[in-house]
This record gives C-alpha cells, structure tokens and sequence, in this order.
C-alpha cells in the first residue's frame, strides 16, 4: 500500500503546478498584448502628429509661395508654421492628457476611501505623463514639418521649388500613409491613398485661394 500512497501523493502535487504554469504563460501572453497595444496606440499617435506637421507646414509654404517668389519668404512661413505647430500640439497635448491625469488620481483617491486601495499600485504605474506627451507631440509634428523646409531649402529656382517640395511631400504622405495603415490595420492601399488626396487638396486649396486673394489686390 505505500508505493499507492505514494504514487497519488505526488499525482496531487503535480497537477497544480502544470496549472500554475499554464497560467504563468497565459499572463505572459496578455502582457505582451497589451504592451504591444499601447506601443501601437503610441506610434500611430505620432505618425499622425508627423502628418499634421507635413500637410499644415507645406499648405503655409505653397501659399505664401504662390504670391512670393522669394524663397526667403518661403523658408521663413514654414520655419514660423513649425514651431507655432509644435508649440500648439504640446500645449494641447499637455491640457488634455494633464485633465485625464486629474481624472485619474481623483478616481485613486476615492478608491483609497472606500477601502479598494490595493488596486491603485497598478494604476499609478500606468499614469499618463502630461510633460512625456507633449514632448511627443512636438517632436512628431516637426519631424512632419522639417520635409518641406528642407525640400525648399537649397532651391532657388521658383518653379523648380515648388515641384520639388510638391514631390517631396507626396512621398512623405505616402509614407506615413503606410505607416498608419499598418499601425491601424486598416487597408494599406486606401489609407495611403486617403492621407494623399488630402494632403493634395490642403496644399492645392491653399495656394489657390492665397493666389486669387494676392491678385485682386487686397
């Protein structure tokens, strides 16, 4: 009868440690999924904080551009659209994501009042950082808008200038087209092909209408 008693009692042991690491990879898994997420979420945050830079930078530039054959009038506007775009994308980034950051603790706190303070040691790791967003925000909407200044930059010839930064920043909408597609999982072809046409229409409608507004005198 011992070598039975045995035989179970080890049974008994090896049965929940085949669970526990069952669980121990199933955790591991969900992990992973989540970190991946949020990096995900993160990317295609900055791509389209790149694209806002790229399109509003370069529909400043077309528009100054289709009144002032100056190039130095040129690189100025889109030297001032950079960083008034940057600054404006941090400033709202750092409101917005410091009002959910209030949001957050003030929800801590009352968990702490109604005795559910274990669960804010996981929170608090997972806390927005207002100044980290912000930060972000800037960086992504000048690495955006750095394409059409440089592309603008060593050209002096007009016509030459303007096909230049035209061609220049299609390729940079293609691009981040892509990206976000692919960060989004949406089509690729059409996102791509999205983020082009509107990036098209931004540049042609401003140095359209600047044009008519410079030739009628105003």
């Amino acid at each position: 009868m011992a070598p039975t008693e045995t035989t179970l009692n080890q049974t008994k042991f090896v049965l929940p440690n085949n669970d526990l690491e069952q669980q121990g990879t199933t955790l591991e898994i969900e992990t992973k999924d989540f970190d991946y997420s949020r990096r995900s979420q993160w990317l295609r945050a900055a791509v389209l904080g790149a694209n806002d830079g790229l399109v509003s930078t370069a529909s400043l530039m077309m528009g100054v551009g289709a009144v002032k054959q100056d190039i130095k009038a040129m690189i100025l506007t889109g030297f001032a659209g950079l960083v008034a775009g940057a600054c404006s994308m941090a400033i709202g980034e750092f409101v917005s994501v410091y009002s959910q950051l209030d949001i957050e603790v003030a929800q801590m706190k009352r968990n702490n009042e109604s005795g559910r303070g274990n669960e804010n040691i996981e929170e608090k790791e997972s806390l927005p950082n207002p100044l980290q967003a912000a930060a972000a925000s800037a960086l992504a909407f000048s690495v955006g808008a750095i394409v059409p200044l440089l592309a603008a930059s060593f050209i002096r010839e007009y016509n030459l200038r303007l096909g230049v930064v035209v061609a220049a920043v299609t390729f940079a909408l293609v691009i981040f087209g892509w990206l976000g597609a692919v960060l989004g999982k949406a089509p690729v072809l059409r996102s791509a092909l999205r983020v082009l046409v509107g990036g098209w229409l931004a540049m042609a409608i401003t140095f359209g209408l600047t044009k008519l507004i410079g030739s009628s005198g105003l």
